[in-house]
């Protein structure tokens, strides 16, 4: 990678970290980031891999920055922080997926990687702060994924497919993400 392509590349992902922290706490200052049912706005964000492999960090980095505000700490920081960072794993690869050239599997894995992990954080620590195996079963296999996976579904289809499409006819966003 060329200089100015580590510039752009590093300008891009800290914009796009930036960008998913703010949204968080927005969310958060209306009670929906944390906890058992969420609606981060900043979710929506998770198909920029489909435009720029600057969204893996960024990503992940705006995650790990908004989940340092979590009621479920260290443990959120480090495995919420990991569900996104294989999201937008995920999402890279989804992006080859194309009905009439929309990716339209791109917000699929955010829904699954946040359904599972923080499905398990919250069910398993959210009732009195302890692990136990009975908050582990709900959480995998019950109300602890769907509540986590409802809530990415939504925003991931009902935001972030309107922002593949929005991005894709802006000419823009061609330069942008080059």
């Amino acid at each position: 990678m060329r200089t100015g392509g580590k510039v752009r590349f590093l300008a891009q992902g800290a914009v796009i970290a930036a960008l998913y922290a703010v949204l968080t706490y927005l969310a958060a200052a209306m009670n929906l980031a944390y906890g058992a049912v969420q609606f981060r706005f900043s979710e929506a964000l998770c198909v920029l891999p489909v435009f720029t492999p600057a969204a893996i960090p960024g990503l992940t980095l705006g995650c790990f920055l908004s989940n340092l505000a979590s009621p479920l700490g260290i443990v959120d920081w480090v495995f919420g922080t990991g569900a996104t960072l294989l999201a937008a794993l995920g999402t890279t690869a989804a992006k080859r997926i194309r009905i009439k050239g929309v990716p339209v599997l791109a917000p699929l894995p955010p829904v699954l990687a946040n359904g599972l992990i923080v499905g398990l954080e919250v069910a398993c620590l959210s009732d009195a702060g302890v692990f136990s195996w009975g908050n582990f079963s709900l959480a995998v296999f019950g109300a602890g994924f769907l509540s986590v996976a409802v809530g990415e579904l939504v925003v991931g289809y009902a935001l972030g497919l309107p922002l593949i499409l929005a991005l894709q006819k802006m000419p823009v966003s061609q330069k942008l993400f080059a």
